[in-house]
């Protein structure tokens, strides 16, 4: 490709990409990381703090999903209009910095997921190396790890809208709520949460070998009193624990998906 704009997340694929495409096109590579609500906070940190470790160009650019009537309704397609104004931008950015192509870290598995997302990279020119050489998550982690990358073995991400069921309106109080509740539990040491938003009920997914000791006493007095300051009614717990893409479920049973 010559010269690339990565879009970097943080997360386990597109760290992986970065550090390729620094290893391979050296300086003639830039990281570009989107800001807003629907991002979790302390992902951005340490989104800068990796690109800081592989002396890679790095921005921090803010977006404006928010403004988007047709992103904040949160059709099924949500992802679709949030890629599409980043990628847009994304592509400007690449223009400015005379840089051939933008790369983002999808990677094979995602082709059998609902990922609306991929549509509007497809639409802007938009390729994906990772998926481009068939390399599934499970070989992203393990080459990550030979690799020693601090993010082979970190949990998958999504943006904070995710959290939310299609049809409830995607807010800035709802998502900070959310960025919130979910930080608070990894303070209490639960590293792969997800904090599912239905009005006043808080349902949260830990693996299955976690669910124990979050309904422990200890966990669940401390969590109820968090969660309730936040303003939710109601906290439950998925039996099912954690899992990735869990309110496209539902899209599943309806024949969607």
């Amino acid at each position: 490709m010559g010269s690339v704009l990565v879009a970097f997340s943080g997360g386990v694929d597109s760290t992986l990409l970065l550090k390729v495409a620094k290893d391979v096109l050296e300086n003639e590579v830039l990281a570009v990381t989107a800001s807003s609500t629907v991002y979790p906070s302390e992902e951005i940190k340490q989104a800068k703090a990796l690109a800081q470790n592989f002396k890679a160009r790095h921005e921090i650019i803010k977006t404006r999903e928010l403004t988007n009537p047709k992103f904040v309704s949160n059709p099924e397609d949500r992802c679709y209009w949030c890629k599409k104004e980043l990628f847009a931008e994304l592509t400007s950015i690449a223009s400015e910095n005379n840089l051939n192509c933008v790369v983002d870290g999808s990677n094979f598995d995602d082709l059998d997921d609902f990922r609306p997302g991929m549509k509007a990279a497809r639409e802007s020119g938009v390729r994906s190396p990772l998926q481009e050489a068939m390399l599934t998550k499970v070989d992203i982690r393990s080459m990550s790890k030979r690799m020693g990358l601090p993010t082979w073995s970190k949990p998958s991400l999504a943006c904070l809208a995710s959290r939310l069921p299609y049809g409830t309106r995607i807010t800035k109080d709802r998502l900070i709520r959310i960025d919130r509740a979910e930080r608070f539990l990894k303070d209490l040491g639960f590293t792969h949460v997800r904090v599912r938003h239905h009005d006043t009920i808080a349902r949260i997914e830990v693996p299955e070998v976690d669910i124990a000791r979050l309904v422990s006493d200890k966990s669940r007095s401390q969590i109820l009193s968090h969660f309730k300051a936040l303003g939710y009614t109601y906290v439950t717990v998925d039996l099912e624990g954690y899992r990735t893409g869990s309110l496209n479920e539902a899209l599943t049973e309806n024949g969607k998906g």
